[in-house]
């Protein structure tokens, strides 16, 4: 075990793990960040995405000491001051079902409209592709990417 420092949701923290530790679990066990969920554990999934500067990754697979002084933004740390417009949407229109994915959808979709603050269907898709849902709530989320499109257009929620 070594003491590693990540720079989390905007605040260094130091987390006492091991250096091959995936950060999915240094999230979870060691700072009690417990949003960004387990899912296949081969980043194929994309239940466990969080970003790394500003891009979404995978973090069941990411050693912490592959991250160096990379700014880390799990689920708790996606809205400030005021909700996201991609969890209004996601209210809005009861995109989840179970919710176990969400987090991973929604840290892809917040991504996706910071890229693209009003894509296309196809824009969705492609970016959307990696992360699975067992409910298949696809065509909600895709509404729910527009309407946050709509929601950031407006002024409402800040992204």
């Amino acid at each position: 075990m070594s003491k590693t420092t990540l720079n989390v949701n905007g605040k260094p923290h130091q987390v006492d793990v091991d250096a091959d530790t995936p950060l999915l679990w240094a999230l979870r066990d060691a700072l009690g960040l417990v949003g960004t969920k387990y899912g296949c554990g081969a980043g194929q999934c994309g239940t466990c995405t969080v970003h790394i500067d500003g891009a979404p990754t995978r973090s069941c697979l990411l050693p912490v000491s592959s991250i160096g002084k990379a700014k880390i933004t799990t689920i708790e740390g996606v809205h400030k001051a005021h909700r996201h417009p991609v969890q209004l949407a996601w209210q809005e229109l009861d995109v989840p079902q179970c919710g176990y994915c969400q987090s991973g959808q929604i840290m892809t979709a917040c991504a996706l409209l910071k890229q693209h603050p009003k894509p296309t269907d196809a824009q969705i898709d492609a970016a959307m592709a990696g992360n699975l849902c067992r409910c298949a709530t696809y065509v909600r989320i895709r509404a729910g990417i527009h309407r946050a499109a709509e929601i950031a257009a407006s002024g409402k929620g800040k992204a």
